[in-house]
């Protein structure tokens, strides 16, 4: 029987809802908005999508630091140039990240899937990979899984309500969202070649460098571009190896080969290409994590969440939510 699992990114979707909130309210208000709407996110999703079993996702402190050095590392460089006030504030946000998950993990049967190396996309890719026959959706605004998109697997923007799609991305109502300026369906472009021009341009977010700076999108008559080699993946002829076999000096004035380097971000982006050491952790994680939880009182223990954060609307719909966040993780034969 094909079960339908929603995967919630839950870091990511958290920490969106507080941009969204607005900024003339206090930090409390913040905070019981952040809550509120990522619990919505998720229950929206789950009537949206009419999934089966929900998967909440944490974050670990990532083997990518040890793999790649830069990676990420403009971030502790970022927080510690931050204003006292917007410690506080930071505090307070996984003060209530940390509470959030608590329930999850005692009053409710939704997985719960952490490893102290990995990150939630790891466990989030490993998960769908191991379950080819099921469906999945991913609760999460992050480009990065694009990359997984298939007839079976789709991407849910909890705040917008869309929907991504490899046939196109669409609204809550189940219609395709109109670009403003074209006034044309939305798309997602091929997601293997989403995945090679990350590989190829790096992610300045993530702080891992691109493998060949100023490459075209679309070559010319005396350069090749990233097109061009795509087409080429298979057959590895002149398109590719014109490209991977280019050298260019960056302004520490070491040489890099594009191959090399290329390789290496593969390692970094792809969700299929961990190291064989990473990818066992990822299957031991899923294996002893997803398995079925019998709490019970879960309206009851929502009920009172909602009372300690002041989740006045949520409170007035606690059968619906006792109905997904009781829902045990599926046992298969």
């Amino acid at each position: 029987m094909t079960t339908k699992y929603l995967h919630v990114d839950t870091m990511n979707t958290f920490f969106r809802c507080i941009h969204s909130a607005s900024r003339g309210s206090d930090i409390e208000e913040r905070v019981a908005f952040a809550i509120h709407s990522t619990l919505q996110s998720i229950a929206a999703a789950w009537r949206d999508q009419n999934a089966t079993h929900v998967i909440i996702y944490l974050e670990g402190k990532s083997w990518r630091k040890e793999y790649y050095k830069p990676y990420k590392a403009d971030r502790e460089v970022k927080r510690q140039a931050t204003s006292e006030t917007e410690q506080k504030e930071a505090a307070a946000y996984f003060a209530a990240f940390a509470d959030l998950v608590k329930f999850f993990d005692l009053h409710t049967n939704v997985t719960m899937l952490q490893h102290p190396k990995l990150e939630a996309d790891d466990l989030i890719a490993g998960f769908i990979q191991a379950h080819p026959k099921d469906e999945h959706v991913i609760i999460s605004t992050d480009s990065d899984f694009h990359q997984l998109l298939a007839e079976n697997v789709t991407q849910y923007a909890g705040v917008t309500r869309e929907l991504y799609t490899i046939h196109g991305i669409y609204d809550y109502k189940g219609k395709l969202v109109i670009d403003k300026k074209t006034k044309l369906p939305k798309t997602i472009p091929d997601p293997k070649f989403i995945l090679f021009e990350k590989c190829m341009r790096g992610d300045p977010t993530d702080n891992i460098f691109s493998a060949f700076p100023g490459v075209r999108t679309k070559g010319s008559k005396n350069k090749v571009g990233l097109i061009e080699a795509f087409g080429d993946r298979d057959s590895k002829g002149y398109a590719w190896n014109n490209l991977m076999l280019q050298r260019w000096v960056d302004h520490n004035k070491v040489e890099h080969k594009v191959l090399d380097d290329y390789r290496r971000n593969c390692v970094l982006v792809d969700l299929s290409a961990q190291p064989e050491d990473i990818r066992a952790v990822i299957d031991e994680t899923i294996k002893t994590g997803a398995i079925s939880r019998t709490n019970s009182m879960i309206g009851s223990y929502f009920l009172k969440f909602c009372g300690a954060h002041n989740l006045v609307k949520l409170s007035e719909q606690a059968a619906t939510y006792s109905n997904m966040l009781g829902a045990s993780y599926p046992e298969k034969e």
